[in-house]
């Protein structure tokens, strides 16, 4: 049997012992995660343990229920509300019925009313689930695909194998909506790897595939197809700025694909273009920001001009590099050994099948010219290619195997090391101008994890990720430690009221600001400035 958590918000905690005493929440299906008393941390819990169902008074301090709701709807839409309400907030209650709020129930809280609400509500959460992951739904959905001539038209272009003069012609013939003005493409990859028990990998992409369609597609007016072995979304977006929106939006599509289906997703986001030939090149931008997994985690969307901001330039792209595929990768993702033994099989491949002289100076050439263009559209600055090719060719051509082979390795590792040091140099200078930003503008009321990521230009998913990973503390504990940092000097070396004090570190509301201050101290700000001067006394 389905059991589905439920978070329970009401400022009077006698209330919350009555609810939980009164009703089997075991029998009925459901465990009780536990219980805030306002609406502000109930935002926080629901944040960190995505509840199924909330259960929420109204009238509550700091944030009502009503505005609590407003909140779940629009960043937790899959999230259940109840709303418990006195009789006279009832009619008030039942105005916000674009809330969708499952059931209202009026106080005092009835246990035989409320476990008949759970009991429907449980059975609406199963059917839901059920048509999720029901496998004679999923592979009904899987023969469901796109038109072949769509599909086919996608995939090609982002091949890079569509000609100008013919985009028109296959945008009209097969009624394809691509406006604009700006894109992206997006590659989602679900996990073979890790799949809920019962299920087959194919099902599960298939899982994914489908809600990819549902949850992502009209707001960004994307057409979906599958491609080896992936979901593709090509994105549009009315601003380039946009782009940091769609990967907060998808970052919560992956906890959700988790939570819903089982299933591993991680989604890589492809450089912005204005021109829907460019697709091709945002394509292999989102492949490479999909393999990045390994550096920033699973499930969770990585933009690729967040992590490794020169990728937004046009890439050189001359020949087929696939013998050097293997061996790219691993400067960028791996270790070093994974680095020299990439080397290794390189050699193995192309140079020592070489029959001739002539075919061995081939070898060298394509090698010297795709190591320049990879380090060229990675912005690494290399003194080997300093000059012109031809001397660096002259230099090496007759060079014996084991020292062209050790050439290769040492200039492999040098640009691995680049790469790490450019990609940390740039999460330590995001983190400082975060930081710095926090320490002039704290007085603003209006600070938040939303108005810095705007500052910075990048999605809030992805600096709050790094930003938890390099100081330890989330973005918004960081605020409120340097906050009631400086509430408490001001506490103690002058004599402002604690309502002025509390609206010169950011707060309006004086009584939110004394109960921050007493969560963060353990006491008021009053008995602090008190205890403070009775110790130096």
């Amino acid at each position: 049997m389905n059991t589905y958590t439920l978070l329970l918000v009401d400022d009077e905690e006698e209330v919350v012992q009555v609810i939980r005493k009164k009703i089997n929440w075991e029998g009925l299906g459901f465990s009780v995660i536990g219980y805030a008393n306002n609406g502000v941390k109930a935002l926080d819990m629901i944040e960190e343990f995505q509840p199924d169902v909330v259960m929420t008074d109204i009238k509550m301090p700091y944030m009502d229920g009503m505005e609590l709701c407003k909140h779940i709807r629009e960043e937790y839409p899959a999230t259940k509300i109840i709303l418990f309400t006195g009789f006279d907030e009832f009619e008030y209650a039942k105005e916000a019925v674009h809330l969708e709020i499952e059931e209202y129930i009026l106080k005092p809280l009835n246990s035989v009313e409320l476990t008949d609400v759970l009991t429907q509500l449980k059975i609406k959460l199963d059917r839901e689930i059920s048509e999720k992951r029901s496998a004679q739904i999923l592979q009904v959905n899987y023969q469901e695909s796109l038109p072949f001539l769509r599909a086919n038209f996608y995939s090609t272009l982002i091949e890079g194998k569509i000609h100008d003069d013919e985009v028109s012609k296959y945008i009209s013939d097969y009624q394809i909506g691509l406006t604009g003005p700006y894109f992206s493409c997006l590659v989602i990859h679900t996990s073979s790897g890790q799949v809920p028990q019962g299920m087959s990998p194919q099902l599960v992409t298939t899982a994914v595939y489908r809600q990819v369609k549902e949850k992502l597609e009209e707001n960004w007016r994307a057409k979906t197809f599958s491609y080896l072995g992936n979901t593709v979304m090509l994105a549009q977006l009315t601003e380039e700025t946009e782009v940091t929106k769609l990967t907060d939006e998808c970052d919560r599509f992956c906890r959700y694909a988790n939570r819903i289906i089982g299933a591993v997703v991680t989604v890589g986001i492809g450089q912005v273009c204005n021109d829907i030939l460019e697709l091709s090149q945002s394509y292999t931008s989102a492949r490479e920001a999909v393999s990045y997994r390994v550096i920033y985690g699973t499930s969770r969307a990585i933009n690729m001009k967040e992590i490794a901001p020169g990728k937004g330039n046009t890439p050189i792209t001359l020949t087929d590099e696939t013998e050097l595929s293997p061996l790219f990768k691993m400067i960028r993702l791996g270790a070093e050994q994974d680095i020299i033994d990439a080397v290794d099989l390189y050699f193995k491949r192309v140079f020592l099948p070489a029959k001739s002289l002539t075919q061995h100076h081939i070898a060298v050439m394509e090698l010297i010219c795709s190591l320049y263009r990879f380090a060229v559209n990675n912005e690494i600055e290399a003194a080997e290619f300093s000059g012109e090719l031809r001397t660096v060719y002259n230099r090496l051509v007759d060079h014996d195997l084991n020292t062209l082979k050790e050439w290769m390795t040492n200039i492999s590792l040098a640009f691995h090391e680049k790469m790490v040091r450019a990609r940390n140099t740039s999460t330590k200078t995001l983190i400082q101008r975060a930081e710095d930003y926090v320490h002039h503008n704290y007085r603003d009321a209006d600070l938040s994890l939303d108005s810095i990521c705007k500052v910075l230009g990048v999605s809030n998913s992805y600096f709050s990720s790094v930003f938890k990973k390099e100081t330890g503390n989330s973005f918004i504990g960081y605020i409120t430690d340097y906050r009631m940092d400086k509430a408490a000097r001001l506490l103690i070396e002058t004599n402002e009221k604690s309502y002025m004090i509390a609206k010169s570190v950011g707060y309006t509301d004086p009584n939110y600001f004394s109960y921050v201050f007493k969560r963060q101290f353990g006491v008021s700000p009053s008995k602090y400035r008190t205890e403070y001067a009775d110790s130096e006394g």
